[in-house]
């Protein structure tokens, strides 16, 4: 399905009937990465999940966008698709911190909240991003007399080393800059809508750390982390993730 956004063209997957559960993926990701949830939510509840501007199909956003523009975008979409009130979001890495945001400004309204191996504890990064800063001059000036393709490839790995998402959007670069800072620990303090949050003891992207601070924030909250599991807990542990959240919607 496709409907326009904020003049942006959005495409986002419908099914099912019943209470609306709206699923936001993360960084370089699209809504298939929901593909099996969507299918087994959908006999108890109206599953909606939409690529985010930049992403999948969705026409990406003529500036550098922060992490309030995307949360308007969502409640636009919503308010699009005739959607006042989801009963729950599902925010899996940065699609988390988007719900964070949106719930805690009030922006979006639910009834319940699912974070998965959710992003936006950014106060860590800084260390990180001095190295990024680092990393990008060195790999600048080793590349310079290389042929751009080439050039890209050795950059892309020089980012990597050190874990960051840069590269993996680069018509995204100036987005990702200015999200990757915005901290919503704050934002994470104001919410009282009840809240599962389900980690990876694996995940080195948003490592089980991050789920025990936003447990400690969120005032009505549960965590559960899942042995083994790396950043995708969706894709690692489906049937725990699935049994968790429907145990939770109910």
């Amino acid at each position: 399905m496709q409907v326009v956004v904020n003049s942006l063209m959005t495409s986002y997957e419908k099914v099912g009937s019943g209470p609306v559960v709206l699923m936001l993926h993360g960084w370089g990701d699209t809504s298939g990465t929901f593909s099996e949830l969507l299918k087994e939510l959908s006999g108890s509840y109206t599953a909606v999940a939409l690529d985010l501007p930049g992403f999948g199909r969705t026409q990406a956003p003529p500036v550098a966008w922060s992490l309030n523009d995307y949360c308007d975008f969502v409640a636009e979409f919503l308010r699009k698709i005739d959607v006042k009130k989801p009963y729950c979001i599902i925010g899996h890495s940065n699609g988390g911190a988007v719900a964070i945001r949106g719930v805690a400004s009030q922006k979006l309204r639910v009834s319940k909240l699912v974070l998965l191996s959710s992003a936006g504890v950014r106060d860590v990064y800084h260390g990180r991003k001095k190295v990024l800063r680092i990393a990008a001059k060195v790999a600048k000036a080793v590349t310079y007399l290389l042929p751009k393709q080439l050039q890209d490839k050795v950059k892309k790995r020089a980012y990597g080393i050190i874990g960051s998402d840069l590269f993996v959007a680069e018509h995204m670069q100036e987005t990702f800059k200015r999200i990757v800072t915005d901290d919503v620990q704050a934002d994470a303090h104001k919410l009282t809508t009840p809240t599962l949050i389900i980690y990876g003891s694996q995940d080195t992207a948003t490592p089980p750390t991050y789920g025990r601070l936003y447990e400690q924030t969120v005032s009505n909250s549960k965590l559960h982390i899942l042995d083994g599991a790396g950043h995708f807990v969706h894709h690692d542990e489906p049937q725990k993730v699935r049994k968790l959240i429907q145990e939770f919607l109910a």
